[in-house]
């Protein structure tokens, strides 16, 4: 007997009866003993306690039933699809690996608006389908009704097939489903089997059965069908796989969904595809084959299965393997964010990598934390959604939330071309990327291409760059919403023979792309609403009076007896919860149906943006700013600044380009990048810079390299104002006769209190014993150090643990003292505190934390490691002491006047053992 194997999806809108049918399936068939029913709460595929409570689904499940028919056995895996709205995306995923699809219609509601979202699902994924229409046997269904409805909402091509097979009428349908088969037909050949099943595959034909799946009417005529007139499709030898859903089993253990598309795949095989942290290919460690809670565990899969996987810990929805690419890109997306609300007390950052595992499970989540405003955000699709997800966070991870208001999920996008680069060389680093990004259709995301020639780029950097854009969602520089339906092409880069690691290619893409958006005329889109307004005929005027104020494009009202049909497409911002004001005035007959039509420019952008409060350049973790190598020392170029100072020239010019004068140039785009607001005039080179004089030993540690030698301290007191504004290699000859403006006199030095104490030795030992004694000896030594220094000096100690700590600044001997305030890090307090004061004055900060030298890095700031800082003290009181020396006075009484030979040594340790 011929085996095959098929996989079936059921699709329906909510209430339709799926389940149902999905257990008439199981039962007739012989699955299962007893048909189970979602009122009852005992159906075989609700297996979530939500789902039974609430009678929906809400997860994907699969069973997996066998039918014989005519020489041939057929193994069935039935996935059974979530039908509410909320849950939708969970159901797209699924379209991707079926071989075809029974959808559902009730026939108490005929074709609404979820019918038609999921008609153009099918198409859109290419699926061929049978339509079955359920619950028959209720009062007042009416088949040739039903039909009509049918054939005129989703197409001629739907056809009865609840007739006999010879049947003239079915043989006509089918004939003019294709124009070739029309001219045979009227010759007199009939249409034969092979002919039907190939216009199903094709799409061309959609068989339409009638039945009630409770009482099992018609359920074997619809096996039937699908034994009969669907195909499977061909598989290849090599091996391929489409993953379509992650999860974790009740143990926690994490399951990969995948269908295989090619070949087959055993246990211990090893999956290039996903690799370890090591990078060695991860191996598959088991295989099951679910059907509801039950699964078997088997050592091979073949072509045309559904299988989870245990093993693989990198994988993502929508991954290809093997022969198979990677897909994205899905048509339903939520349009709502909402902040969540925890209890007082929670730590944010824990709760948020918590969350992560549920963004794994349903990418669309969105998940993201901002560290600045200390509040976590999620993407939802609507109210019974967030219901759900308060009970799985609380059920998973023991954590109370609530959801704040929802606000829209925008997106940004341009409208001209413009070329982005980005340039990343501190000391034995080297990365340079040149990109050009252009307008994409609507609906089309980011699409990347390649046009770098690889004698100028070898292939591997190049792949290294595409995987760069493609891993990480880019933030645009209006709102900070993510980019859509750009065209991204790397048109060239360059690498170094010595200091090229992986890592920099990265921060040079990610640079790119910022640096072409600040450049770039930015558009803000908003998400609009295809809807359908159904509402009696004296309501119109008020209804499209209040389609006109929302800025809604819609048809002339459809006009049948006493009811009218109004469609078109809206904001989604301005239908909000218009039904319920449609229900008020329609005295409860009005319907309104919407469906996610896409994205389009905002019209109302410039108070979006406004009230965004987004600030492109304050963006410490989407820096637009390049990083070059200028006589040994990191230096930051801003971003309007950084094309006179790459290293390989543009292979791009702008179409149409018009001279005109650099500066007006930068100060127009400038303006054009922060949303059209009000801008400040850009600070000066010389204050905007803020050369990074750093010991290649630090330099080393913030990329995970090994210490080396400090340097001579001489270098650290070069001043801002004699540095070179250019790295040593390229440039223009005008730009580098430009004479840099002076640096403000003011400055300060911010100092991460409990850093440097367990970066020096002594205070390190005395911590272990007495972390007060600690702190207060900290602080006498820096105000004795800061009685002969010009900055004023800011010291900062972590207290963000401490509960209901609403932060303190204590002035002690001449410095400021800074506490935390609860849920704030000494890091963020210095991350904000230097970037506002760079603004103005010069600003340099003492730590050795590897992760803040990272943000200070772009900041403006300078730097200090702590060992620098121990080695200014040091030199500080030794030139003071001469000093007084010289002029017969006696020296500053302070701590270090009162330390022996043997403490100044222990203290000199920290230069040998800092870190």
């Amino acid at each position: 007997m011929k085996q095959q194997n098929f996989i079936l999806g059921i699709l329906a809108h909510v209430d339709a009866g799926k389940t149902t049918l999905s257990e008439a399936l199981l039962h007739s068939t012989g699955a299962i003993r007893t048909a189970g029913r979602v009122d009852h709460g005992d159906a075989f595929l609700d297996t979530d306690e939500m789902e039974r409570e609430r009678g929906i689904t809400i997860f994907s499940k699969q069973a997996r039933i066998v039918s014989e028919r005519g020489g041939l056995r057929r193994t069935y895996t039935l996935l059974d699809t979530p039908g509410h709205a909320d849950f939708s995306t969970e159901m797209e995923r699924v379209l991707g690996v079926l071989d075809a699809a029974v959808l559902v219609i009730s026939a108490a509601d005929g074709v609404n608006g979820q019918v038609r979202v999921l008609w153009r699902l099918l198409d859109h994924y290419g699926v061929p389908a049978v339509i079955f229409v359920n619950k028959m046997d209720q009062q007042g269904a009416d088949r040739q009704t039903l039909l009509s409805q049918i054939r005129e909402e989703l197409g001629s091509g739907c056809v009865d097939w609840s007739r006999d097979w010879d049947n003239e009428g079915l043989q006509e349908d089918l004939a003019v489903c294709d124009e070739h088969l029309m001219n045979r037909y009227l010759e007199g050949e009939p249409v034969t089997r092979e002919q039907a099943a190939s216009l199903i595959r094709e799409r061309k034909a959609f068989p339409v059965l009638f039945g009630s799946a409770l009482r099992e009417m018609g359920v074997g005529s619809l096996l039937e069908v699908l034994d009969t007139f669907v195909e499977p499709p061909s598989y290849g030898e090599d091996f391929g796989a489409r993953i379509f859903k992650i999860t974790r089993d009740r143990a926690g253990a994490r399951l990969t969904w995948m269908k295989i598309t090619g070949g087959s795949l055993k246990v211990k095989t090893p999956v290039e595809d996903s690799p370890d942290e090591k990078g060695n290919p991860q191996k598959i460690e088991q295989i099951r084959l679910y059907s509801g809670e039950r699964f078997e565990a088997v050592q091979e899969v073949s072509a045309g299965e559904v299988c989870a996987v245990t093993g693989l810990t990198g994988t993502r929805a929508g991954d290809g393997l093997g022969i198979e690419h990677s897909v994205g890109g899905e048509l339903l997306q939520p349009v709502l964010r909402c902040a969540l609300e925890l209890p007082p007390g929670e730590d944010l950052y824990k709760a948020y990598r918590q969350l992560l595992v549920l963004q794994e499970e349903d990418p669309m989540l969105g998940v993201d934390y901002d560290e600045e405003k200390r509040e976590i955000t999620m993407q939802v699709m609507g109210q019974v959604q967030r219901e759900i997800l308060q009970r799985v966070i609380r059920e998973r991870f023991g954590l109370q939330i609530r959801f704040g208001r929802p606000s829209i999920v925008y997106k940004e996008t341009i409208a001209a071309p413009v070329e982005g680069v980005g340039h990343f060389e501190p000391l034995r680093h080297y990365a340079e990327v040149h990109l050009l990004l252009e307008p994409g259709g609507p609906g089309s995301g980011i699409v990347l291409e390649n046009r770098c020639r690889t004698d100028i780029l070898a292939a591997s950097w190049q792949r290294l760059i595409m995987t760069h854009l493609e891993e990480k969602v880019h933030r645009g520089v209006l709102t900070g919403s993510p980019i859509t339906d750009i065209r991204i092409t790397l048109l060239s880069g360059k690498a170094h023979e010595k200091h090229t690691e992986g890592g920099d290619f990265r921060q040079a893409t990610y640079r790119a792309v910022r640096q072409g958006l600040m450049f770039a005329q930015n558009v803000l889109l908003e998400p609009f609403y295809r809807f359908r307004m159904a509402l009696p005929q004296d309501c119109v005027g008020r209804a499209l009076t209040d389609l006109q104020r929302m800025g809604a494009k819609f048809s002339q009202p459809d006009l049948e007896g006493n009811s009218a049909v109004i469609e078109g497409s809206a904001p989604v911002s301005a239908i909000g919860d218009y039904i319920e004001t449609l229900t008020a005035y329609s005295r409860g007959e009005g319907q309104l149906t919407c469906s996610l039509e896409g994205y389009a420019p905002c019209a109302d952008a410039e108070r979006v943006v406004e009230a965004s409060g987004y600030d492109p350049e304050a963006d410490l973790r989407n820096p637009s700013a390049s990083v070059f190598c200028s006589h040994g020392v990191g230096t930051i170029i801003p971003w309007y600044e950084v094309k006179e100072y790459m290293h390989q020239e543009s292979s791009w010019s702008a179409p149409d380009e018009e001279e005109e004068d650099p500066e007006e140039e930068m100060m127009r785009q400038a303006a054009l990048a922060a949303g059209r607001r009000e801008r400040k005039e850009p600070q000066t080179f010389a204050e905007r810079e803020r050369a990074i004089s750093m010991a290649e030993d630090e330099l080393r540690r913030i990329f995970e390299r090994t210490y080396g030698p400090i340097r001579d301290r001489s270098a650290m007191d070069e001043s801002v104002q004699s540095r070179k504004r250019r790295p040593s290699s390229g440039g223009s000859d005008s730009a580098k006769n430009k004479k840099p403006q002076p640096v403000p006199e003011k400055s300060y030095l911010l100092v991460d209190g409990y850093n440097i104490i367990f970066a020096w030795e002594d205070l390190r030992e005395l911590a272990q014993t007495d972390i007060m004694a600690a702190r207060d000896r900290l602080i006498e030594i820096l105000a004795d150090f800061a009685g002969f220094r010009r900055e004023h000096l800011i010291l900062v100690f972590d207290a963000y643990k401490v509960r209901g700590g609403r932060g303190e600044i204590q002035h002690v001997s001449g410095i400021d003292v800074v506490y935390t305030k609860e849920a704030e890090t000494a890091d963020l307090y210095i991350e904000k505190a230097a970037h506002e004061l760079s603004r103005k004055y010069t600003v340099t900060v003492a730590t050795s934390d590897s992760v803040e030298q990272v943000i200070i890095f772009g900041t403006g700031a300078l730097r200090m490691s702590a060992r620098n800082l121990l080695e200014e003290i040091l030199r500080t009181k030794e030139s003071m002491t001469e000093h007084y020396t010289e002029q017969g006075g006696g020296a500053r009484r302070g701590l270090l006047d009162h330390m022996s030979e043997e403490e100044r040594e222990a203290l000199r340790k920290g230069l040998s053992t800092e870190g």
